[in-house]
């Protein structure tokens, strides 16, 4: 039997990352193991092809900790998983914080959703999984430094190098010897991080692979450079303060909301931010946030230049101002605050949390501002406001949507294309790409940009496709 990789998430899509690796030698292992955003989570969980195909795992490697690489662990681990869980030190602890989380949502869901059947005479159902499975996973994970090889398997070595997309971020590298002798490297870059972006390294270069599996969110375009985008932020906070409005911002807790209170407290020492009032209105990101302070050693530290040695926590004295709001008495709170402020709250495709309860409070007042700061997938709320929608239902009500739109792509976390092609180039022995992670029309300008570059094995699989290495 050869070696193959079937494709069970993220493909022609960004969201659900999972891949499955099989061989005699491999046996079976999971690269990734995340649920598909949008829609509530009990869509989110019924993956049936996944029930069929996931079977027998041997190991499970985990490129980094946002749910769509990562969420359906606490299931795996229900199904009867009983093997280790390979990922980054940092990983372990924002597993900790974002798996919790997502079993509180999960199980709110499953009770509204129950009493909706019984109300209609049907039978309820049962979790998939429970904040014990949660646990479970975290008692799974082996933990393992940037640039280690770790053998996880007889004759299988697999190395985590910096991705630079969020805390703990990585690029994997897998190598193994076939039965037939045939040496074989798979590199699966993960989310590749932006170098423009703040706090983090830039993603690491490898120089040989038989086989990359490379994502592609930004495979359509470049984005902004960082001193444009801190100039239209600047620029955007400021019309809305002349307006007398307020600044609401959907964010991802992990890695968007650090970096958004980064540029804030930047612009504040710089004498370029007007009076504002901050709030950091998500408990999961509040969390996240004191993980990134533990951790500040580890990030470029020529983002905090400008501080001369002064290297403060993002959530203590980096941003004077900053609210913090745990409780949802002191989100409601912020519903007082008639202009001046600016809120950051999740999600960050707005399919839940915070950020819609404002939208509720604040989506019809042409003073406001909404600055999207991500990407944005299809279906979601978010995606519908981007594309320019005038009316959005939320809670079972119509809104007016009169509020700015504004998008900030620059700080994205991805890489984007030239990036992407830069990344691909330096690969020396001419590999097989294999592109996901995107949107297919997104990954199709960039098989076609890659190969203008002159790297011409490039595909773009199918999901639920099998491809024999």
């Amino acid at each position: 039997m050869s070696a193959s990789i079937t494709f069970l998430g993220a493909a022609q899509q960004v969201t659900g990352s999972c891949y499955l690796l099989s061989s005699p030698v491999l046996g079976r292992i999971l690269l990734d193991c995340g649920i598909r955003q949008g829609g509530d989570d009990i869509d989110r969980q019924q993956l049936k092809q996944m029930d069929q195909e996931i079977h027998d795992i041997d190991a499970v490697i985990i490129s980094h900790a946002h749910l769509d690489h990562s969420g359906l662990l606490p299931k795996l681990l229900a199904s009867g998983y009983e093997g280790p869980v390979y990922c980054t030190d940092p990983t372990v602890e924002l597993l900790d914080i974002m798996l919790h989380d997502s079993v509180h949502i999960y199980s709110y869901d499953l009770k509204k959703e129950n009493i909706k059947r019984v109300r209609r005479g049907q039978r309820e159902l049962d979790p998939d999984y429970t904040k014990e499975d949660v646990l479970d996973v975290l008692d799974a994970c082996v933990t393992c430094a940037y640039d280690e090889d770790v053998e996880i398997r007889p004759g299988v070595h697999v190395t985590f190098h910096d991705a630079g997309h969020i805390l703990g971020s990585s690029i994997v590298e897998l190598k193994w010897k076939e039965k037939d002798g045939r040496q074989l490297c798979l590199v699966f870059s993960g989310d590749l991080g932006n170098k423009y972006a703040a706090l983090m390294k830039d993603p690491s270069f490898l120089e040989r692979a038989d086989l990359v599996l490379m994502e592609g969110t930004y495979g359509n375009r470049n984005h902004r450079s960082a001193d444009e985008t801190l100039e239209q932020f600047e620029a955007i906070l400021h019309e809305t303060w002349e307006r007398g409005g307020n600044v609401m911002i959907p964010s991802f807790a992990v890695g968007r909301t650090q970096e958004i209170l980064y540029h804030l407290g930047r612009l504040h020492h710089l004498g370029r931010l007007d009076k504002w009032q901050v709030f950091l209105d998500s408990p999961m990101a509040i969390k996240v946030t004191a993980l990134y302070d533990r951790w500040l050693q580890t990030f470029d530290q020529k983002d905090f230049s400008f501080l001369g040695d002064e290297r403060p926590p993002l959530m203590d004295g980096f941003l004077p101002g900053l609210n913090i709001s745990e409780t949802a008495e002191e989100s409601m709170a912020i519903n007082k605050v008639a202009q001046g402020a600016i809120i950051i709250a999740g999600s960050g495709m707005c399919t839940g949390g915070r950020i819609r309860h404002h939208f509720k409070q604040r989506i019809w007042n042409e003073k406001n501002t909404i600055i999207f700061a991500g990407f944005q997938a299809r279906g979601t709320l978010g995606r519908i406001l981007v594309d320019g929608s005038k009316h959005i239902k939320m809670f079972g009500e119509e809104f007016i949507v009169k509020a700015q739109i504004e998008t900030l792509g620059g700080f994205s976390a991805h890489a984007g294309q030239d990036e992407l092609i830069e990344w691909a180039n330096n690969f020396r022995n001419n590999p097989l790409f294999l592109l996901v992670h995107g949107e297919e029309q997104s990954l199709e300008i960039l098989r076609e940009k890659m190969q203008s570059s002159q790297i011409n094995h490039v595909k773009i699989p199918r999901r639920g496709e099998r491809i024999i290495m």
